[in-house]
């Protein structure tokens, strides 16, 4: 892995991880769902422009398109619907610390439900993950935290996983940016119903201006490029890695912009949880390795 990859690959975690700090500001001053649909419905429109100055066609395949259809529900519904919504009373670090186990739910459901084969060295991660989410649970149920939120953010976590599983062996054939920007629109027309039944109270500043703008272009459009970017690089497997950074990331920008709590338990729990991904990772990566040789 040469030092641009690993470059770029420390700059999609940090953006991935900021997401939560900029919907923790936007949940706050707005309804989270019809925010989540305007910013899908502008981060698609922006995606399938691009795509289409690329070359890239929206004539897909049925295939393509039931994956356009599970992810956009699950990824962009789901998952970052039920986020946006318990962020109402969750703390930014929070929500990112439990989002950022789901390479640790892919891991252990095809496991478990698929037989694919996990090293002792992965189930040490597993092992190691759950017990640095319990450190943190156990030093933030003392401080008070939202259990419905929790909740959420864990089935949200749940719905991407289980789309990741059912569609392990789905391929954009060439469009990828146009997938993703079909993905985003799949997910603000299916977010508009449930939107509806929100209060429609918004309190204008900067702050949520700058955050709106930031989670459409930021975490919305460029770190998917990035991501690409760097599968294209590494391989899908490798890039998958820097998922361990996820942890460090979210807390540590949540702490710097939104001033949440970081104590000792904290910093324990987001180390276990980080060493547990990156095993799952590593040892997932090193069992892929044979069958490409």
């Amino acid at each position: 892995m040469d030092i641009r990859a690993v470059l770029m690959g420390l700059v999609f975690a940090a953006m991935w991880s900021s997401a939560f700090t900029s919907a923790r500001i936007i949940v706050t001053a707005a309804p989270p769902l019809s925010a989540l649909a305007l910013r899908f419905l502008i981060s698609g429109l922006i995606a399938v422009a691009i795509a289409r100055a690329l070359g890239q066609s929206w004539h897909l395949t049925r295939a393509q398109w039931k994956a356009t259809v599970i992810f956009g529900i699950c990824q962009n519904t789901l998952y970052l619907g039920l986020n946006f919504v318990a962020m109402q009373s969750v703390e930014a670090s929070l929500a990112a610390i439990i989002a950022s186990t789901m390479p640790l739910m892919v891991a252990f459901a095809s496991w478990t439900l698929f037989g694919e084969k996990l090293p002792a060295l992965g189930i040490a991660g597993l092992v190691a993950g759950v017990a640095g989410v319990a450190v943190i649970m156990g030093a933030r149920m003392s401080g008070g935290i939202d259990p419905l939120g929790v909740v959420l953010c864990i089935v949200g976590a749940a719905s991407l996983t289980t789309a990741t599983l059912a569609l392990r062996q789905a391929s954009s054939g060439g469009n990828l940016l146009m997938v993703v920007g079909l993905q985003m629109l799949v997910g603000s027309a299916a977010l508009v119903v449930p939107a509806l039944f929100e209060t429609h109270a918004v309190s204008p500043s900067w702050p949520l201006f700058w955050a709106f703008l930031y989670t459409t272009l930021v975490p919305g459009l460029a770190a998917t490029l990035v991501w690409f970017w760097l599968v294209g690089r590494i391989g899908a497997t490798r890039a998958a890695t820097f998922h361990f950074l996820n942890p460090f990331f979210g807390v540590a920008i949540a702490a710097v912009l939104l001033g949440e709590r970081f104590g000792p338990l904290d910093a324990l729990g987001v180390a276990v949880i980080a060493a547990g991904i990156l095993a799952v990772q590593l040892s997932r990566q090193r069992q892929r390795a044979p069958r490409a040789a």
